[in-house]
């Protein structure tokens, strides 16, 4: 069974930064796509970021030039460096984990909160 757990959220001022980190186990994860997502209240679910297993990504629109998808498969290991957070990043951040042959999630972690205060 996979399971993936977040950590490295919390409360922040706007401008200010945090890393989060998702743990994988129960699988290696050097051969899969993986992803952050976020869920703010009222909104849905939507990609922030994306990383092939050949290390290419992906971004929102929205988080362009200020989050970085990492991954270290060594550790098995997906992270997100968040900088000059903003009030509209405030938000329920989910890693999860893609299907090696096509487009869908397979698995997703359970979620941590990023609080930014203006």
């Amino acid at each position: 069974q996979v399971q993936l757990v977040e950590s490295g959220g919390g409360l922040v001022q706007a401008g200010g930064s945090l890393r989060l980190s998702c743990a994988a186990s129960g699988r290696t994860i050097s051969s899969n796509r993986m992803g952050w997502f976020r869920q703010a209240p009222g909104k849905q679910r939507e990609l922030v970021a994306d990383i092939t297993s050949g290390g290419s990504t992906n971004y929102a629109d929205s988080v362009k030039g200020r989050f970085t998808i990492s991954r270290d498969n060594a550790q098995n290991t997906l992270y997100l460096q968040m900088n000059t957070l903003k009030p509209e990043d405030t938000a329920v951040y989910y890693c999860a984990l893609g299907s090696i042959w096509g487009s869908s999630w397979l698995y997703w972690g359970q979620g941590t909160q990023v609080t930014v205060s203006s």
